[in-house]
């Protein structure tokens, strides 16, 4: 199809901002918490209310999405992470910022539902691969832009004006969309089962093993995104510039192995060992960290490793993903295996600030390190784990 670049950058890029928008309050914590007066445990707990919503909301809305359309749902999306942004920017209470976190995680939870729909309506067959890496590509870029942005601003102007000029930055997101809204209509087909029916679909072993991996898998980047700063900074005397460089550093090559790893996984024959030795990579990485074996001059460095070993991983896991999923059945299974992330990333932050209030920032890179092994042992016993990519099925079109 000639609109096929269209389509993928304009979602890609839809893409990369939600990943910023999940990232831009958690690096400014320390300056949050000298300024409120609160603890780090009760600044996770903000992160665990983003992703609480964002998680139980996001199956549902892959089912909105395939009944009733994406872009509208994707829209809607948008202007939900604008209003939470604006509403913590302008926070004075903690209350506030609750709120404004709660707001956000509704409007996250569209993005991977609306996102693999319209991808997979407007895109051409021999193209998808094209558009999934590019799709994961730019979440990560997301990712690496957001701690740099809110730290730089937040040191230079103040918390607030970080979080307020996020919001700026959704409202260009949202002009862009509308402008090319005629490339993000779908045709919709009308449904000939149940929901229940169609429900049943996510509850197969392989598709819970999916689940378990993205759950397994967030527990650890979650820990990394939201306290790897502050743990930095207290483990290692680093100043938050540095450290916050540090985390960049492990996005960014994030996003530099996912181009690898396409290579890798189009030759590779074991898909289950290229995604295990990648994460059993980072994770070594990780567990180097804790361990203090490492000077802070060196974070940067060797958190470039582990990000490059976990982006490393994404093509192959995907191409496992994707041969653990019933014919007919992607949207259903993208927005319910695609909720583990937000799981995942709910469940443990207040974790992870208990260590920090407790003085044990080392605590953070020994449980990510943990999360990340038990994601491996997933993907070991996933279906479809040693599929050729010649010999997958095409993709049928929505």
């Amino acid at each position: 199809m000639k609109n096929d670049a269209t389509v993928i950058g304009l979602i890609s890029f839809a893409h990369g901002m939600s990943h910023f928008f999940q990232l831009l309050l958690a690096p400014l914590f320390p300056f949050i918490k000298d300024e409120l007066g609160v603890s780090y445990a009760a600044l996770g707990f903000l992160v665990a209310v983003f992703y609480t919503i964002s998680g139980v909301v996001q199956p549902m809305a892959g089912f909105v999405v395939d009944r009733y359309g994406a872009r509208a749902v994707l829209l809607g999306g948008v202007v939900l992470f604008i209003v939470g942004a604006l509403i913590q920017g302008t926070a004075t209470s903690y209350a506030m910022l609750a709120l404004g976190a709660a707001i956000g995680g509704l409007g996250n939870s569209v993005f991977h539902p609306a996102d693999f729909a319209i991808l997979n309506a407007r895109v051409s067959t021999p193209r998808l691969g094209h558009a999934f890496s590019a799709h994961g590509l730019v979440g990560y870029v997301g990712y690496a832009v957001a701690p740099v942005f809110s730290v730089a601003i937040g040191a230079a102007f103040g918390w607030q004006s970080a979080l307020l000029a996020g919001a700026v930055l959704g409202v260009a997101l949202l002009v862009l969309l509308v402008l090319n809204g005629r490339y993000l209509q779908i045709e919709l087909k009308p449904k000939k089962h149940s929901i229940r029916t169609e429900a049943s679909v996510l509850f197969t072993l392989p598709v819970v093993l999916c689940f378990a991996y993205f759950a397994l898998f967030a527990a650890g980047l979650t820990g990394l995104q939201s306290f790897g700063v502050s743990a930095m900074i207290e483990q290692y005397g680093v100043a938050a510039t540095g450290a916050s460089s540090a985390l960049t550093a492990y996005l960014v090559s994030a996003a530099v192995g996912i181009l690898a790893g396409g290579f890798v996984a189009a030759r590779a024959t074991r898909h289950d060992l290229v995604a295990a030795g990648g994460m059993a990579v980072s994770a070594l990485a990780l567990l180097l960290i804790a361990m203090s074996q490492v000077p802070g001059a060196a974070l940067p460095a060797l958190m470039a490793v582990a990000g490059f070993a976990s982006g490393m991983v994404a093509p192959s896991r995907d191409l496992i993903v994707r041969a653990s999923t019933p014919p007919g059945a992607a949207g259903r299974v993208f927005g319910f295996v695609y909720s583990g992330l937000d799981v995942g990333s709910l469940a443990t932050p207040v974790f992870y600030g208990w260590m920090l209030d407790h003085h044990l920032p080392r605590g953070v890179f020994y449980a990510a390190a943990v999360f990340i092994g038990l994601a491996m042992l997933t993907v070991l016993l996933m279906p479809g784990r040693s599929i050729l990519v010649r010999n997958l099925p095409a993709v049928k079109k929505a």
